[in-house]
């Protein structure tokens, strides 16, 4: 069955795009959403440095109907809302496309990822664009065709690297320090990493670059 993932630019007349937008910088995370009826309730998680001002925002928005907190820490909350304008839940609803949560947004944008049959994708596709939201296919594949790319260790590990600023410019942290946090030898990490790398770097030029890839040439006896 073909896996799917998109990136939905949101208009203004949904309110969560017109948050994103207001705050730039600030992540949201649909963790559970139902639509019912004209309605639709859920938790969302928000990361955000400007936490009081983008609440007040939320609150303060037509077609939001409640906004409660659920947890909150400095920068970082989870609030159960409610609305009267759940365009993006009821083009999901209408298409029968189950989408993989938690829903991330960004700056006005939404990236989904749904498991579905190609009809209930191009219906997904349908939907959005009658309530005018237009979208970008990033990728799609036969999930059951498509293997784990990376092991759990070296998805741990690449994951960590990112979260620790290693990827980052100027770099935030060393291969030393990485070692340290997720408890390997500096050699094991760096071949580790090195080889996580490799795959994630091939499949990008593979996938997103259209680019087909030779195989490595056969080492050649000395016999």
């Amino acid at each position: 069955m073909p896996y799917a993932k998109l990136t939905i630019d949101l208009p203004e007349a949904i309110w969560i795009g017109e948050v994103s937008r207001e705050f730039p910088g600030t992540t949201f995370r649909v963790l559970s959403a139902v639509p019912s009826g004209d309605a639709g309730f859920g938790l969302l998680e928000i990361e955000s440095e400007a936490m009081p001002a983008v609440l007040d925002a939320l609150e303060d928005r037509p077609g939001v109907s409640s906004v409660k907190l659920m947890q909150r820490s400095e920068a970082t909350a989870i609030v159960q809302f409610e609305t009267s304008e759940p365009l993006l839940l009821l083009s999901i609803q209408e298409s029968g496309a189950p989408i993989e949560l938690p829903l991330t947004i960004r700056d006005g944008e939404a990236v989904i990822e749904l498991t579905a049959s190609r009809d209930r994708l191009s219906e997904f596709g349908r939907q959005l664009e009658m309530f005018g939201m237009s979208y970008t296919l990033n990728r799609v594949y036969e999930a059951t065709d498509t293997p784990d790319l990376l092991t759990d260790q070296q998805r741990r590990l690449l994951v960590t690297a990112v979260e620790m600023g290693y990827y980052d410019t100027p770099r935030e942290c060393t291969l030393t320090e990485l070692a340290e946090e997720v408890g390997l030898a500096k050699s094991t990490t760096s071949v580790t990493l090195h080889r996580a790398e490799e795959t994630v770097v091939k499949e990008f030029v593979a996938e997103r670059l259209d680019v087909t890839l030779d195989e490595p040439p056969q080492a050649v006896s000395k016999d």
